[in-house]
């Protein structure tokens, strides 16, 4: 008997384990249809099967939608739009009947797993604001009256505009004029009811704002020598993360340390006006491809290092009745007719193969805000550039011809007989070829990037008896 019980305690705490693994970092994908050349909701949601997709958003509750989501383990989260904020604070029987038509009636087949209560309320022309966090709790009071709010969670997506201030990371803090009348009785409202603060969140426009002093390869996760909060003396290697550590920040500043998170909207435009600097189709790819790497594989932000994040990325489609500029038609994962934009891998198991497609060697040069330790554009310290043995042999080839030839990094060491000649492959040669240039380059940002197959590493790299050597 004192046998069984152990195993079942034993069978308890791996389920649990597993559990805890399973509800790690998530890729959504935000389904809007500002469009009139669609294809139908039931070939959209077989797309998105296609694709691996976990997690959908939709930005209201279409009928059409969430029938054709229907049994396919595809969990959503559904929109209460603006205009309806005011009837939904004001009635408990407008929520209770708003829930009976638009989540009663699918759950739980359609799996709706929260209700985002309005979009980017404080930010509404209409001053929607004062009726967000009353409209909330009325929709949550129908949840439980159909006892889904265990199951349904209840919040708002709020926009980085909510900030007051955003940067260094570590000053991050809501707008004072919002602190009192919603900011706080928001955070409560999800503090009691178990729910996450859901975040809008675009370095893209951050750095079409500021390119002269946000570097391109910090926008876009690729390689670089970090930033240094002042503040708190963390470094960051992407403005997601120290966007994300703002409202993070902001959150404690109010001693809201226990409320989590989720990105519910983010995403980089692969075609914008001439004026909107950043917008291709490579950056997008670089932004999204890299992101999903991020948060698959990355556990938390600097800040919170432990806490995974589930991201939302906008959006499946380009949506070609968008108002705005350019770039607010083009921020799809997908055209119309279902081809993708960009190849870029949404699960696992298409990281595999990922590699960020760029040119060979092209890193951003500039400085970013905050410097990297000692002020000339170079990585401080002692370091050493070594090929990537998940880059393929293709792309390792490619780069390491480009160092050898162009990049006129010395390859004499791995020619036939000489002393870094073996071991005889291609990831070691590689190193070497890599390293030669890094360090020729006085270790300048960029240099260390070769399309991605090649990253900085801390410790003198060995392959047999070749150690790599630095050449200050």
């Amino acid at each position: 008997m004192e046998k069984l019980t152990i195993c079942l305690l034993l069978l308890v705490f791996s389920l649990s384990l597993f559990s805890s693994i399973t509800d790690g970092g998530s890729i959504g994908i935000n389904y809007g249809r500002v469009a009139n050349n669609l294809p139908s909701a039931v070939k959209v949601i077989a797309l998105l099967k296609s694709q691996g997709v976990e997690r959908v958003k939709v930005y209201d509750t279409d009928p059409a939608v969430l029938k054709a989501l229907s049994g396919s383990d595809i969990k959503v989260t559904v929109n209460l739009p603006n205009e309806l904020l005011y009837n939904a604070a004001k009635r408990q029987s407008f929520a209770y009947s708003w829930v009976e038509r638009n989540v009663a009636a699918y759950y739980p087949s359609t799996q709706i797993e929260s209700i985002a209560v309005g979009n980017e309320v404080f930010v509404d022309p209409h001053n929607t604001t004062r009726f967000l966090v009353p409209a909330m709790k009325n929709i949550h009071q129908a949840l439980v009256k159909y006892n889904f709010h265990d199951k349904i969670k209840v919040s708002s997506p709020v926009a980085l505009s909510a900030l007051q201030s955003s940067y260094p990371s570590s000053a991050g803090s809501f707008r004072s004029e919002l602190i009192e009348p919603v900011i706080k009785p928001m955070l409560d409202f999800l503090r009691q009811t178990g729910s996450y603060l859901m975040v809008n969140c675009y370095p893209f426009f951050a750095y079409e704002s500021n390119s002269d002093v946000i570097s391109l390869d910090y926008a876009l996760f690729r390689e670089n020598p970090g930033v240094v909060d002042a503040g708190n003396g963390l470094r960051y290697f992407s403005l997601f993360d120290a966007q994300i550590d703002a409202v993070f920040a902001a959150l404690s500043a109010l001693k809201y340390d226990d409320i989590k998170m989720v990105v519910t909207e983010t995403g980089w435009p692969s075609k914008g006006d001439n004026t909107e600097i950043g917008a291709s189709v490579d950056n997008a790819a670089s932004y999204n491809g890299n992101l999903v790497r991020r948060i698959l594989t990355g556990g938390g932000t600097p800040l919170r290092p432990k806490e995974d994040l589930t991201v939302f990325l906008f959006a499946l489609f380009n949506e070609n009745k968008k108002p705005g500029p350019t770039s607010e038609r083009n921020f799809g994962l997908f055209y119309p007719n279902e081809q993708k934009v960009y190849n870029i891998p949404l699960t696992m198991e298409g990281l595999k193969h990922y590699v960020d497609r760029r040119s060979p060697v092209a890193g951003d040069q500039r400085m970013q805000k905050g410097g990297n330790g000692n002020g000339n554009g170079n990585v401080s310290g002692q370091t050493w550039c070594v090929a990537s043995g998940e880059a393929g042999r293709d792309n390792l080839q490619a780069a390491l011809d480009y160092a050898c030839g162009e990049g006129g990094a010395d390859c004499r060491s791995i020619q036939p007989g000489s002393t870094c000649y073996n071991p005889n492959t291609l990831e070691a040669h590689a190193s070497v070829a890599f390293n030669s240039y890094y360090q020729k380059k006085g270790r300048a940002m960029g240099s260390c990037y070769f399309g991605g197959a090649a990253y900085i590493v801390h410790q003198q790299p060995k392959y047999g008896h070749c150690e790599l050597p630095t050449e200050d």
